[in-house]
């Protein structure tokens, strides 16, 4: 793109954006003043405060609406992320892995390194499995102990 048609673009982008927020600001205008009808009405027709305490009831619970709505969808972003994150992350460790292979191959101890990390896992998963089980025993005991 030359440099006047950047130009024009822009104006054109600016001319839009304008036009955009006076829809906006007349489009909130015109539902103050259906609001405020509906408001008339409502006071025709039960009284005043009693209009009134309804349409701040009605806009308390469509404001908690929202809230609840933005907290839900907020939770939703939040986790789909750390699930993005930890896929990335498994990603980016299994490339260290794949780019340091042939490093650690090409030294004299390289197998015993390379396996190392995978003893220490196993290991630690062997662990892990037993104390679950001897926890569970033990709840177990609890259990029948607390029977008798």
């Amino acid at each position: 793109m030359a440099a006047g048609e950047v130009l024009i673009a822009v104006k054109r982008l600016r001319l839009a954006a304008v036009f955009y927020a006076v829809a906006a600001l007349l489009g909130l205008v015109s539902a103050g003043f259906l609001v405020f009808a509906a408001y008339i009405v409502a006071s025709a027709r039960w009284g005043n405060v009693t209009a009134a305490v309804g349409f701040g009831v009605a806009f308390a619970v469509l404001s908690l609406a929202v809230i609840l709505t933005l907290r839900i969808l907020a939770r939703r972003r939040t986790r789909r992320l750390r699930q993005q994150q930890k896929a990335n992350a498994d990603m980016i460790a299994g490339n260290v892995v794949l780019n340091l292979l042939p490093t650690l191959m090409a030294r004299p101890g390289g197998v015993a390194a390379f396996a190392l990390p995978f003893m220490v896992l196993a290991g630690y998963a062997l662990a892990r499995s037993i104390r679950k089980t001897s926890s569970g025993a033990a709840t177990e005991r609890e259990v029948h102990r607390d029977r008798r």
